[in-house]
C-alpha cells in the first residue's frame, strides 16, 4: 500500500512538473503561480460538486475546462505585458501572481481546510492475491499515461507543436516565420494549466483535503521536479517527478 501511495504521488508531480517545464521552454519564464493554479480547479470541482450538484464528470471537465481559461487569463494580463521586460521583471510577476492568488483563495474560500469529494468509483477496494489496493491506485497512473500521449502528440504531431518547438529553439527566428507568438504562447498556458487542472483534481482525490495553500509544496516539488528532469525537457519532466 505504502509503495503504491508513493507511485500515485510521483506521477501527479510528473503530470504537474510538465506545465512547468512546457512554459519556461518556450518563454523562459518559471511560472510560480502554477501551484495555485493547481488548488483553483481543485476547488472549482469541489463547489461544482458539493454546491451546484454536478455529477462528478461533469464537475471535473467544468474545473479543467475553466482552469485552462484561467490559466490563458493570467497569461495575457500578467505576463504577456512584460514579455519584452527584463526577465526578472517576468520573474516577480509570477511570484506576485502567485500571492495573489493565494491570498485571493483564503478571503473567497476561506482557510478552514475543506474535505474533498470522493465519487464511488475511486474508493472501491480491488483486491489481488489477497493484497488491497484501493482503485484510485489504477487511475491515476492511467490518466497520467492518457495525458503524456496526447502531449507528446500536441508537441510532435501538430502543426501547433511544431511552432511550439520553433518558438522553444528561436524565439525571434520563428516570429519572422509567420507564427502567431502571442497565440502559440496563450495555447501552452492553456495546456500547461490543463495538466495542472487534472494534477490538482487528482491530489484533491489521493489527498481528500484542500485549502488555498495547498499548491505550495507541491508546486515547489514539480518546479523541482522539472530541473532535475532538465528543464524545458518534457520526458525529463517525468523522470523527475519520480525521482
Amino acid at each position: 500500500d505504502w509503495s503504491s501511495d508513493v507511485c500515485s504521488s510521483d506521477l501527479i508531480y510528473a503530470l504537474i512538473a510538465l506545465g512547468y517545464t512546457m512554459v519556461y521552454g518556450i518563454i523562459m519564464l518559471i511560472n510560480f503561480a502554477h501551484g495555485d493554479i493547481f488548488m483553483v480547479a481543485a476547488y472549482i470541482a469541489f463547489y461544482g460538486i458539493l454546491v451546484f450538484t454536478l455529477p462528478w464528470w461533469l464537475a471535473f471537465a467544468v474545473a479543467i475546462v475553466v482552469t485552462a481559461l484561467f490559466g490563458a487569463l493570467i497569461e495575457r494580463s500578467a505576463y504577456r505585458p512584460l514579455r519584452s521586460s527584463p526577465r526578472i521583471s517576468l520573474l516577480i510577476s509570477a511570484i506576485g501572481v502567485s500571492f495573489f492568488l493565494e491570498n485571493l483563495g483564503l478571503v473567497v474560500f476561506g482557510g478552514r481546510p475543506k474535505s474533498f469529494p470522493r465519487p464511488e468509483l475511486f474508493t472501491q477496494a480491488i483486491d489481488i492475491n489477497g493484497v488491497t489496493i484501493q482503485s484510485l491506485t489504477f487511475f491515476i497512473p492511467a490518466v497520467t499515461i492518457v495525458f503524456l500521449v496526447l502531449l507528446l502528440i500536441l508537441i510532435y504531431r501538430t502543426k501547433i507543436g511544431m511552432a511550439m518547438r520553433a518558438l522553444a529553439r528561436d524565439f525571434e527566428t520563428a516570429k519572422l516565420m509567420a507564427i502567431n507568438v502571442d497565440t502559440i504562447i496563450t495555447i501552452t498556458f492553456v495546456v500547461g494549466s490543463v495538466l495542472a487542472a487534472v494534477g490538482g483534481i487528482m491530489w484533491g482525490l489521493k489527498f481528500p483535503q484542500i485549502n488555498p495553500l495547498m499548491g505550495i509544496f507541491p508546486g515547489l516539488k514539480c518546479f523541482i521536479a522539472a530541473v532535475l528532469g532538465g528543464i524545458g525537457n518534457v520526458t525529463g519532466a517525468v523522470i523527475g517527478g519520480f525521482i
